[in-house]
């Protein structure tokens, strides 16, 4: 009877975290990369912890956002995602489940411009973009369309890797730093 009970003692705490989630979540790592995709939530939360360019961020393909907090810049940025552009959540987790990057070609990388008005209400965008830029200011980056971003000046981007898939270039002065 004793074993029974510690038996199930022991089971509960597993059972009840099997029960939580039924967003069957996917982590992984790749790199500096730690990866974890909700494909219930339509969502990829992403940490880069390079120590040459430390950025946290969101892919919310629901929602259509990219949100991802600079940690040198102590900023966020929210942008509208071009899904056209972006690897699916599919892909990201297929990727994340072989650990094997190499035969996913790399799209071209994106550039992002900063809007100089920062984001009010953090709240509209969702609790996970409210909690990754709690505390740092916000603002909007516009997508720039392919060829105009030569009058950028270099000097100003933050660039993003995510996976082996793209790049990503979010530039320009962010307001009071």
């Amino acid at each position: 009877t004793a074993s029974s009970i510690l038996l199930l003692f022991l089971l509960t705490p597993s059972l009840v975290l099997m029960n939580i989630s039924d967003s069957h979540p996917l982590d992984g790592s790749v790199g500096t990369q730690s990866i974890h995709v909700n494909a219930f939530r339509g969502m990829v939360g992403i940490r880069d912890s390079n120590v040459w360019s430390e950025w946290d961020g969101i892919l919310d393909y629901k929602n259509g956002l990219l949100t991802a907090k600079l940690f040198s810049k102590m900023a966020c940025v929210l942008a509208r995602m071009d899904q056209t552009a972006f690897p699916t959540l599919d892909d990201i987790s297929k990727a994340l489940g072989q650990q094997n990057l190499k035969h996913y070609s790399p799209t071209r990388g994106l550039t992002y411009t900063v809007l100089p008005s920062r984001v009010k209400n953090l709240a509209q965008y969702g609790t996970p973009v409210k909690d990754l830029c709690r505390d740092v200011p916000t603002y909007f980056a516009h997508q720039q369309k392919e060829g105009t971003a030569l009058a950028i000046d270099p000097h100003s981007c933050f660039e993003i890797q995510l996976l082996s898939f793209m790049g990503l270039s979010i530039c320009g002065e962010i307001p009071g730093l």
